[in-house]
């Protein structure tokens, strides 16, 4: 008999305490301790990502006051009660222990938190060894290295983390498997899948997770008490309380994967209940490695239409849809402030989790930000994870409004400069190699033949910028011009990137040409200067 691996008090989470020791914890100790944790560990940014959401649904279950939890479905439709509550809870400064154990021993049934348990395997179904079989009724697993990520399978060759090959595949430890199957269950891919066969048809195909290729934004405390509390969503927001509101770990009985979906009730299945793939990991017999998994489908049902709180919601140029905005790995988290601290009413919307924030903490919250660079389907590329500094005081709806104003303008500036640093390469690259280029006539540029510029002057320019728009936004440097700044960085980064080879006479030349295109950025008149204003077309 497989000994089991019980996710309250097996040692799981990897978190960081306030005085810095390190260590790892799970879920009991997590809360029971969570005013002396200072940070989430996880090095799976999108283990992590999903973590957060389990937890949080875990918060409204546990947090309260006089009996009242932040889940109550009646003080739900009471926004203003609801806050109070909220405030309530954080002036206590940490979760009551004792409503801790009650959750964890007696509202959820037992062995429902065990990653093994024969019946109820945490966010699992152990229908799968029955309904994953070949032709000949025999099992018919993924293997594990499709559990996880970083391990090259099928289209996504990429090696992220280790050498491994599915003929003789490396078991995972279990603290580690219990990270993968969390990051599958909200990043995992679409299309082709291991067949599960319910009913006569066997279907081989889903649906990606309901958090494929996005970036999450999390208001980040000092402590993961405060973090924990504030990542609750308020109610009505982000799905609506219902009498029925079962995490899947809460569930008396299995999911129907032929049946209706349920409703996203708030605040439990819009944050864990919203899961395209089913799992199921095979331990090795001690319970300390998974030597073998399985991930298919778990519906093919629509989803139901529900905002995820931790998303920003971009809206189409041409209109449409909200989407969530997309993780871009290249992309550092200060040029999506802007879109954390204004209201919004343009074409994008912050995250719901951070509407109606305490004003008290507002000058010490943080931004975490954890992120999954991929495509809609089978490609993954990179996954991060990044916090700034105390800046959500400078939201547009609190004391320093203009500061949200200036992290607007200041971003926007960087971006056009950016954008001009683009095509100030490629020409830079086309003049020095077209002999038969007239440098007195419009240069056409041939976007599938960028050179090698563009890249390395982006490389260069992206970090300097991010020192430019922190000086820019400190008390010393909120009055400075911040266009000079920023083409200065890019002319830095051009002439980085251009290198030695600026002595030849072609190339100096076409230096001196592509510095006139940053540089005309700073000159009078409209936002965006035409390239034609210095020759050139793009």
């Amino acid at each position: 008999m497989t000994d089991g691996f019980d996710l309250r008090d097996e040692r799981w989470i990897p978190v960081r305490l306030a005085d810095g020791v390190a260590l790892r914890v799970g879920l009991r100790e997590l809360f029971q301790r969570a005013d002396e944790i200072a940070d989430l560990e996880l090095p799976v940014a999108p283990a992590a990502s999903g973590l957060l959401r389990i937890m949080a649904a875990m918060t409204a279950r546990i947090a309260g006051c006089d009996g009242v939890r932040l889940d109550d479905e009646d003080l739900g439709e009471d926004i203003n009660g609801w806050l109070r509550l909220r405030n309530q809870v954080l002036a206590e400064g940490r979760f009551d222990p004792q409503r801790v154990n009650a959750y964890l021993d007696q509202d959820v049934p037992k062995g429902h938190f065990d990653l093994f348990d024969s019946q109820r395997p945490f966010l699992q179904d152990p229908r799968l060894r029955s309904q994953c079989v070949d032709g000949q009724g025999r099992p018919n697993p993924s293997g594990v290295n499709k559990l996880v990520l970083g391990r090259p399978t099928g289209v996504n060759g990429a090696v992220l983390f280790g050498h491994f090959n599915d003929g003789d595949p490396v078991p995972v430890p279990t603290a580690e498997a219990a990270w993968h199957l969390i990051a599958q269950l909200y990043y995992g891919p679409s299309g082709q899948c291991t067949p599960r066969k319910i009913t006569a048809v066997k279907p081989g195909n889903g649906d990606a997770g309901p958090l494929r290729k996005s970036i999450s934004y999390h208001p980040w405390a000092d402590d993961l008490f405060t973090t924990l509390v504030l990542a609750v969503p308020q109610p009505g927001v982000c799905g609506d309380p219902a009498e029925e509101d079962a995490c899947p770990w809460e569930a008396d009985e299995l999911p129907d994967p032929l049946g209706p979906i349920p409703s996203m009730s708030w605040p439990g299945r819009v944050l864990t209940g919203r899961a395209r793939h089913a799992a199921l990991l095979e331990p090795a017999s001690d319970g300390r490695s998974v030597t073998q998994a399985y991930l298919t489908w778990s519906t093919h049902e629509p989803p139901h239409l529900a905002r995820d709180p931790y998303v920003i919601l971009d809206t189409p140029k041409a209109g449409g849809a909200p989407f969530a905005r997309p993780a871009d790995g290249s992309r550092a988290l200060w040029r999506d402030l802007d879109a954390l601290l204004l209201k919004g009413g343009g074409q994008s919307r912050r995250p719901a989790a951070f509407e109606n924030l305490p004003r008290t903490l507002r000058t010490k919250l943080r931004v975490r930000a954890y992120g999954f660079d991929q495509d809609g389907q089978q490609r993954d590329s990179s996954w991060f994870e990044a916090t700034t500094p105390p800046v959500l005081q400078w939201r547009e709806d609190g004391p320093e409004p203009e500061m949200a104003l200036r992290v607007g303008q200041c971003r926007e500036f960087a971006e056009l400069v950016g954008e001009r640093l683009h095509f100030a390469a490629r020409l830079a690259w086309r003049l020095t190699t077209d002999p038969e280029t007239d440098p007195t006539v419009k240069v056409k540029l041939d976007p599938k033949k960028p050179g090698p510029w563009a890249h390395a002057a982006a490389a260069r320019f992206w970090p300097s910028a991010e020192a430019v728009f922190w000086s820019l936004l400190a008390a010393e440097g909120r009055q400075a011009n911040a266009q000079p700044s920023f083409v200065n960085a890019a002319l830095d980064a051009l002439d980085g990137a251009i290198g030695a080879r600026s002595a030849d006479l072609r190339v100096a030349r076409a230096r001196v040409r592509a510095r006139a295109v940053l540089r005309a950025l700073l000159k009078p008149g409209p936002a965006r200067p035409s390239a034609t204003t210095v020759g050139s077309s793009s």
